[in-house]
């Protein structure tokens, strides 16, 4: 982990001086800062969704969005605009950061409501996004002293540390001047430099997704399929950038358990359960159909999704329980510290001065007011109890964990897990096991989730404005602002993600009998995307929890109650192509999945518990061995296409940072320095615009998806005919000739240069 490097340690008391000392008053909270903060927050939010639905994590936004915002200003400032102090860029990052923490929370609990069958409306979304990013920033604004001034020297932050250092090197004349330091000549080439390789990578991202997408350039999912001995095995990798970053970011070792876990479900697994099930006669439960006559992608639907959500479950709960002494401690020193933020409101320095203490106050308990009476919750006063106390609980133990190993390495999803399972069995006792309980318990999960994530990264930005000498009440303010902007904007895109992959299956294809008592169903809806143009009739809405007489789910019924439609979701659904061939992507979101699994196998006990413990066995005994059990679940169940290309971006970042630390100038780094100078790279850098332009381009192509559906079509059935990257014998090997150029530019700009 990156720890800090030039930043003297202070002890409570010892005197520690930021970088701009509390007696500057510099321009800082202007709305400059403030609107580019906001709509860098934005962008990556939204990358950072697109991540989460795919792939089931995010990586830290704070480095990438402050090097945008020293260029953008330093642009500004040859255009004739004021130049910018180290105090507004902080604000800006601060305001920034705020978009990925949201986004991470929304992702991994959310889509379960549409997993499950059920409507997600834009309204619940946009409130849960809200409340929960609002009450993760209150709850952590008391625990600053202690968590930020008084241990600074015990929790050193790594990302918010690394931004710092960050901030300092590019700091612009007038914030040296501040500072007491001699002007830098070579600060604005060497911040220059690096925000061109961010723009520089954000542009290949986005030209290569569009050219390998929408314009169906090369195939995107090389794939090659294995006969016996390893019947139904296969590899393959999807050849994004995003997912080339991504890897990068994370390094060798969390990248290379994620796809060993990948292997295991591919050319494990699925083999063993082909070769053992071939025989049999009659369809083994939870599968519908004889495994002789099942895909690879079919046993993954049928079998290895339950024991990868399984090993998920266990691996969270496991990383949870390790990290108990912590949350112990964490806990003891948030409450022993939690009346000292009132104190700092009137301190007289600036660099101690927080949102008054009675804001505070009444902002979490109208946040409470809120979520127990918003009607679009249907939350009640007990799900608003548990929120609150699992909220605090986790907000309190997210900041200190965030301080101790990074906010990469905070158990997020572990602590949603816990309160998912303890509100579900409370819900239980209480005799709540309907439908709308399903709902309410997810939104009670959310909420806390997303309040945990967001503590954890308002105090990482608290801990970069402590080392720099940022007002800690603007940027209190500033993270509220941010928080508040990408949750709005969130929701929208989740819900069009989802229906940019919706399959709308004819009924007559999977249950041809189905029928219902329409004259109990009140809600009607449409057809939307692609197929709304083929049939713009309205139908009644069936929420199916069963699966007799067809698939569970959600379905479109006429008049006389008569199946017509089976709602395959964008997120996790079965079938990836419409009736007129088109295929669809489809995402995984293997957390979400999760979530929906703990709320059927508690509240309606419908899992297939002998397969999920075999997942809970795998993690264990991985464990047991040493090796960090919920990457190797997540790789278990995501598809071998998806953590193949993360391995890929951590096998790069192996060979560079092997290749960088035998240079001269490195050798007598220790293994944190050499670990945090890689995690400031320019291979960071560059991975990180990879993740954006490629994340970005892919949700622009899936909102145009439905208004450019005849151009799809057209240029799939050219590229079909007459592209050989994209179909044909060859084009699986074809395909990986563009995304090698991507991966060596990668290599090549992440090396250092040695010192002359």
């Amino acid at each position: 982990m990156p720890t800090e490097m030039s930043t003297p340690a202070a002890k409570p008391g010892s005197g520690f001086k930021p970088y701009i000392p509390a007696s500057a008053h510099l321009p800082e909270m202007t709305a400059r800062a403030l609107i580019m903060g906001v709509l860098l927050g934005m962008v990556f939010g939204a990358s950072s969704l697109y991540l989460v639905l795919k792939v089931g994590l995010t990586v830290s936004a704070s480095i990438p969005v402050a090097v945008i915002a020293i260029t953008l200003f330093r642009l500004g400032n040859k255009l004739g605009a004021k130049d910018a102090t180290i105090l507004e860029n902080s604000i800006t990052q601060t305001a920034g950061s705020a978009g990925e923490s949201l986004a991470f929370g929304l992702g991994v609990t959310m889509p379960a409501i549409l997993i499950l069958g059920f409507d997600l409306e834009i309204s619940r979304v946009m409130l849960v996004g809200c409340l929960g990013g609002l009450l993760g920033i209150l709850l952590m604004i008391p625990m600053r002293r202690t968590m930020i001034v008084e241990k600074h020297d015990e929790l050193k932050y790594p990302e918010g540390t690394a931004c710092a250092e960050v901030l300092k090197a590019a700091a612009t004349d007038s914030s040296r001047e501040a500072a007491g330091e001699k002007n830098n000549p070579n600060a604005a080439d060497d911040a220059s430099k690096r925000a061109a390789i961010i723009f520089g990578g954000f542009g290949i991202g986005l030209l290569y997704k569009i050219a390998n997408v929408a314009l169906k350039g090369w195939k995107d999912t090389p794939e090659v399929v294995f006969g016996a001995p390893l019947k139904g095995g296969s590899l393959g990798a999807e050849v994004s950038p995003e997912l080339l970053g991504v890897g990068y970011i994370i390094g060798p070792r969390i990248a290379a358990v994620m796809a060993a876990g990948g292997v295991m479900s591919y050319l494990l697994l699925i083999p063993m359960i082909k070769f053992f099930g071939d025989a049999l006669s009659v369809p083994l439960a939870p599968g519908t159909k004889l495994i002789s006559e099942m895909s690879s992608h079919d046993v993954r639907g049928a079998y290895i999704l339950y024991i990868g959500a399984g090993a998920v479950a266990a691996g969270g709960l496991v990383s949870l329980a390790r990290a108990m002494p912590t949350i112990w401690r964490s806990l003891s020193a948030g409450l022993s510290g939690l009346g000292k933020g009132a104190a700092a409101a009137t301190a007289p320095l600036r660099t101690d001065q927080d949102i008054p203490m009675k804001w505070v106050v009444i902002g979490a308990l109208a946040i409470i007011a809120v979520i127990t009476f918003a009607t679009p919750l249907h939350m009640n006063f007990l799900g608003a109890l548990l929120i609150l106390v699992f909220g605090f609980l986790f907000a309190t133990v997210s900041s200190r964990l965030t301080g101790e190993i990074g906010s990469s390495s905070n158990p997020i999803s572990g602590m949603t897990v816990a309160t998912l399972l303890f509100t579900c069995l409370i819900f239980l006792i209480m005799g709540w096991t309907g439908g709308q309980y399903y709902v309410t318990a997810l939104s009670v999960g959310a909420i806390v989730c997303i309040a945990s994530s967001n503590a954890g990264t308002t105090s990482q930005d608290l801990k970069t404005g402590y080392i720099v000498g940022s007002t800690p009440r603007l940027q209190q303010y500033a993270i509220l602002a941010g928080a508040l902007s990408s949750a709005l904007i969130l929701g929208p895109i989740l819900l069009k993600l989802n229906d940019s992959g919706t399959v709308y299956v004819p009924a007559a294809q999977v249950a041809p009998a189905l029928q219902t008592d329409a004259s109990k169903l009140t809600d009607t809806a449409q057809l939307q995307g692609p197929q709304a143009d083929t049939d713009k009739g309205t139908y009644k809405v069936w929420h199916k929890n069963d699966n007799v007489g067809g698939p569970a789910g959600k379905y479109f019924v006429d008049n006389a109650g008569k199946a017509v439609y089976l709602v395959d979701p964008g997120i996790n659904g079965a079938y990836n192509k419409r009736p007129d061939g088109t295929e669809v992507k489809k995402y995984d979101a293997p957390k979400a999945v999760l979530m929906s699994y703990i709320i059927k196998g508690i509240l309606d006990q419908q899992l297939p518990w002998t397969l999920v413990l075999f997942g809970v066995m795998i993690a264990l005994v991985l464990e047991m061995a040493g090796i960090p059990s919920l990457a190797f679940a997540v790789g278990v169940y995501l598809p071998l296409s998806s953590s193949a290309p993360l391995f890929v971006g951590g096998m790069i970042r192996w060979a560079v940072d092997r290749r960088n630390n035998k240079l001269e100038h490195n050798k007598n780094l220790s293994e944190e320095e050499k670990q945090a100078a890689g995690d400031r790279s320019s291979g960071v850098l560059l991975s990180s615009g990879y993740i954006a332009g490629g994340a970005l381009a892919g949700i622009v192509i899936a909102f145009t998806a439905g208004i450019l559906t005849d151009f799809d079509k057209k240029i799939g059935d050219w590229a079909t005919a007459n592209n050989p990257f994209f179909e044909g014998a060859n084009a699986n090997a074809l395909s990986m000739i563009p995304y090698l150029l991507i991966a060596f530019a990668l290599y090549w700009v992440a090396r250092e240069k040695k010192a002359s």
